[in-house]
């Protein structure tokens, strides 16, 4: 160690008394509270270590300074000579990768303390790392120097995209919006290289998080537009990057792929793009000529098939490579698939590629071409039959000879062009392909055994189906092979047999096939049952169970019942309440002898511990009332009544929802009158359920409050429902529209029931808050009573309080006038002239708001009085509507075009034509384009109207100085 120096100031003297004493002065001074120091904190020294060598310390080795007690500089020869000579072992210092010394402070000794930091752990604290290669992103992004946008530095090009690069990935939303513009519009100024080369390695970024990787795609799509042939010479690179989208898991990133690969072909053009994709054709990995395959079938949906046919015809008869043979049909296939009935014009040239490649030495050739077929005739479909003909022969072939995975495509082609043909052979061909089908039910391929049900459904949709040979054939070996517990398991499967099923179900009758389901929702297993569920919910109501006999019946519900009460999963209790309701539809008056047991089991349910057990009875019950109406068992509706008025004080909220959407359809079998327990009291039970806020409570609530205005308002009393007006207030914040409309149709009731006045009042004071859903709503209200109510009592109450100095007010009320003139039609022409001075003063107003709201007004009341005889107002009107053509908001430009198309159909357009004819040729550039843009709407609506209302450009004259009436102004 060593003394930093040798001079010494005078605050660097500590005394004993804690004074500082000065070298320099003779005398003391005044002592300063700034002079006390810690006594341990005396000298301050610069820590080393030693390299081995003699002299004093390089600035190079300084590692950190401290204030100590006492330090100096020991040499190596002075420490041999102070310590023992054993017990003791000279380690030689560790090189600059090895180690570092890090951290040092003193402890409360005054002695230094280190840390020696392994060469591993600076490695990684360097690289940012975690030890196992992977690194946190940001980390990763600092290594690289990619800090974000501010992180760039340079004032160049480069520098410019990357930092909009950056503001797109990374930025807020205004942020990002300004940059992708930037990027759109200056895309040529940048250039292509620019762009690119720092656009493509950041998609490629393995930090890169789902929803950056949509932004950068979206500035891909975006730049390929605007470069255009620019792009030619980054193809491949663009592709590299994008191909992988094609086959991503996610559907919108399919379509973003397959987005911006079309507007790369359409920059580019064809040749560029299957030169940069010729190398990737025979590629000897799959994945390579899969993606490939999709993109060049991209191509060929945004350039049109026929650009690309040629090419494809070469590659399928290519000899050196049946890599390329195979990728060539695999893009007449993915062609087929997303092109749809667009290779309809193509048809028959896409099948001559295509079927050589049936007898290819080849076998994953051949597979891949049974598939392209299949593609091709379920695309066509039901067209393009003769276009078959010649590859007939080779599928059935194919069928006798292959096995496995090439007989599951031979079977799935031959199956797709079956219903193509004509009726003469369709027979034959069915027979044999459901031989081949019924050969492979017994296949342990899931493959094979889907291959073979859709195969089946394809024959069974023939008009000529064989019912005979399917019932005693194909019906007992399907029920006996596939409904069981392994094909239940799988959801795809499972799936392929319920469709399956009810196709049979359909040809040959219900009644062997539901003995087989009724079976199925009895057994142990929940998938079977599950699977029995789905196959029921299908085949009702078509094919239905008309056939069933009184026994198959029994069964049926049986089975129904016992699945219901074994549920377990509760990913099921949807299709189990579905398939039960579709169930009990279907029987109608047949269900009558089962109601009682059925209602028994619902009743316990509904008093289950678990709350989804509970909610799934009272959604069933809310299902089942109409078929209990239908059956006359009004008992059991009085008896539902009761209970479900006990259970309204449900914790659940989505158990208490469904309790009262099954309260509304008891009333709405039984009636107010007949209700039991009596309105009054349920009424009283649904004024503290108002104020709940959960949607499905809330909204069922509404209905039913709503049922008891409309049929029973005289049982309640008018401050009862003045005080339900105030909490449906609240209702009008709702963030569901469905909540909104139940609320203000329920205004309409009330005020219907205790006169527009009070309801009134309580909306007006609405319209003077600040939310503007909330005013929107109320205004809506105040239409719909008005309509209930007639006009006449709720338009002197708006015109009054339009006389209101506030904005929220007058607007509420033009926007009321809207929707009340919407609301009622052809009526609103006796009330024409008395909103006509209030519409004038609004469309006068400084506000734009003001006078886009009375344009909509005016353009409800022009098409509600059109052909009235109410012209001279609206005409009235259109002189102060006109100025307004000139307004630069485009929502008022939008609302006031409306409303002079509106006016047309009453005045004519002749009217409207002679005051665009002042405008058309106005000096003012801005003057012309607002009335060409009229006049073109104009012109579009009623061209053949305005013949005899155009202006003569020469004034022609005969001799008794008449003219023609119809010369046309061009």
């Amino acid at each position: 160690m060593a003394r930093r120096g040798t001079d010494r100031r005078t605050w660097d003297v500590v005394g004993h008394a804690g004074c500082v004493g000065g070298t320099g002065g003779g005398g003391s001074r005044k002592r300063s509270r700034w002079d006390a120091s810690d006594p341990r904190e005396e000298e301050e020294v610069v820590v080393v270590v030693g390299d081995g060598t003699d002299g004093p310390p390089s600035p190079s080795r300084k590692v950190a300074t401290a204030r100590v007690r006492w330090a100096t500089y020991v040499d190596p020869v002075e420490l041999e000579g102070v310590l023992p000579k054993q017990g003791y072992v000279v380690l030689v210092p560790p090189g600059p990768k090895a180690g570092r010394v890090e951290g040092t402070d003193v402890d409360d000794d005054g002695h230094l303390r280190f840390r020696i930091v392994q060469g591993d752990v600076v490695d990684r604290e360097r690289t940012g790392s975690t030890g196992n290669g992977a690194s946190h992103p940001s980390e990763a992004r600092e290594r690289r120097g990619e800090h974000g946008p501010a992180g760039v530095e340079g004032d160049g090009v480069d520098a410019s995209v990357l930092k909009l690069l950056w503001k797109v990935r990374t930025g807020t939303p205004h942020q990002r919006k300004s940059a992708l513009r930037q990027l759109s519009d200056r895309a040529r100024s940048f250039g292509a290289h620019a762009l690119l080369t720092h656009l493509l390695p950041m998609l490629m970024d393995p930090a890169l998080e789902e929803h950056e990787r949509h932004l950068l795609v979206k500035v891909v799509d975006r730049v390929l537009l605007r470069l255009d042939e620019l792009v030619r010479p980054f193809v491949h690179q663009i592709l590299v990057v994008i191909e992988p989208l094609l086959i991503d898991e996610d559907y919108y990133a399919r379509v973003e792929g397959r987005q911006v690969i079309s507007n790369l072909a359409k920059a580019a053009g064809v040749a560029s793009m299957i030169a940069s994709m010729r190398p990737d054709i025979d590629d000897p990995d799959e994945y390579v000529r899969n993606t490939t395959a999709r993109a060049f079938s991209v191509v060929a949906s945004a350039l049109g098939i026929s650009s690309l046919l040629p090419f494809l015809k070469a590659v399928c008869r290519s000899k050196k490579s049946w890599q390329a043979r195979h990728t060539g049909i695999k893009v007449v296939q993915q062609t087929s698939i997303l092109v749809g009935c667009g290779v309809l014009p193509h048809l028959r040239a896409m099948l001559e590629i295509v079927e050589p490649c049936l007898s290819d030495e080849n076998v994953k050739v051949r597979t891949v071409s049974a598939l392209a077929i299949g593609a091709l005739a379920e695309a066509s479909a039901p067209y393009g039959g003769e276009s078959f003909e010649n590859v007939l022969s080779p599928l059935w072939e194919g069928l006798q000879l292959h096995r496995g995975k090439v007989l599951s495509a031979f079977i799935k082609a031959a199956s797709f062009v079956l219903p193509l043909l004509d009726h003469s052979e369709v027979d034959a061909y069915a027979r044999g392909i459901m031989e081949v089908c019924l050969r492979e039910f017994q296949s342990t391929d899931d493959e094979m055994r889907r291959s073979t049900l859709q195969a089946l459904r394809n024959c069974i949709s023939c008009e000529r189906a064989d019912k005979e040979y399917l019932s005693a054939s194909i019906l007992p070996p399907f029920l006996q092979l596939f409904w069981v517990q392994r094909t239940a398991i799988d959801r795809r499967m499972s799936q392929a047999v319920a469709e399956t099923t009810v196709a049979l179900a359909g040809c040959v009758g219900c009644k062997e096939i539901m003995a087989t389901v009724a079976k199925s929702l009895k057994d142990s297993n929940e998938w079977c049952r599950k699977m029995g569920l789905e196959t029921l919910d299908k085949m009702l109501p078509e094919p239905g169970i008309a056939d069933l006999d009184l026994r198959a019946e029994e069964l049926l519900l049986d089975g129904v019942l016992f699945a219901f009460q074994e549920q377990v999963s509760e990913g099921a209790f949807g299709l189990f309440v579905k398939a039960f309701t579709k169930l009990l539809v279907a029987l109608q008056t047949r269900a009558k002898p089962y109601l009682p047991q059925i209602c028994g089991i619902l009743k316990w349910r509904l008093n289950h511990k678990s709350a989804t057990v509970r909610l799934q009875a009272a959604e069933l019950i809310g299902n089942i009332i109409p078929i209990l109406k239908v059956c006359d068992e009004e008992e059991l509706l009085r008896h539902f009544g009761v209970i479900l008025y006990e259970y309204l004080g449900e914790e659940y909220p989505d158990v208490l929802g469904s309790t009262l959407n099954a309260l509304c359809e008891v009333v709405r079998a039984l009636g107010v009158a007949d209700m039991s327990p009596p309105i009054k009291d349920l009424f009283q039970r649904l004024l503290p359920i108002l104020k709940n806020r959960h949607e499905k409570v809330q909204e069922n609530c509404i209905n039913l409050v709503g049922i008891v205005a409309r049929e029973g308002a005289e049982i309640v009393s008018a401050r009862e429902w003045i005080r339900v007006c105030f909490e449906l207030l609240d209702s009008l914040k709702a963030p569901k529209k469905r909540i909104r409309r139940a609320a203000v149709n329920t205004f309409g009731y009330i005020a219907q029931a205790v006169g527009p006045q009070d309801v009134l009042s309580t909306l007006l004071n609405n319209l003077k808050v600040q939310e503007r859903q909330n005013r929107v709503c109320t205004t809506v209200a105040i239409a719909i009573v008005a309509e209930s109510c007639s006009p006449f009592t709720v338009l002197p109450a708006l015109i009054n309080e339009y006389r209101t100095p506030e904005i929220n007010i007058q607007n509420g009320v033009l926007k009321s006038l809207s929707f009340l003139f919407e609301y009622i039609g052809e009526a609103g022409k006796d009330y024409v002239y008395a909103v006509t001075p209030l519409l004038v003063d609004a469309l006068v107003d400084r506000d734009p708001v003001h006078r886009q709201i009375a344009s909509n007004a005016i353009r409800h009341i022009s098409l509600g009085v059109s052909y009235l005889g109410c012209e001279d107002a609206l005409l009235h009107m259109l002189n102060y509507l006109w100025p307004n053509i000139f307004e630069s908001s485009p929502h008022v430009i939008i609302a006031v075009s409306e409303a002079i198309a509106s006016i047309q159909y009453s005045v004519g357009p002749g009217v409207v034509l002679r005051y665009l004819m002042q405008g058309l040729f106005h000096p003012a550039r801005d003057v012309r384009q607002s009335y060409w843009r009229l006049f073109n709407d104009l012109f579009i609506a009623w061209q053949d109207a305005l013949a005899g209302f155009y202006p003569g450009t020469v004034r022609r004259c005969t001799k008794s100085g008449s003219h023609f009436d119809l010369d046309v102004f061009v």
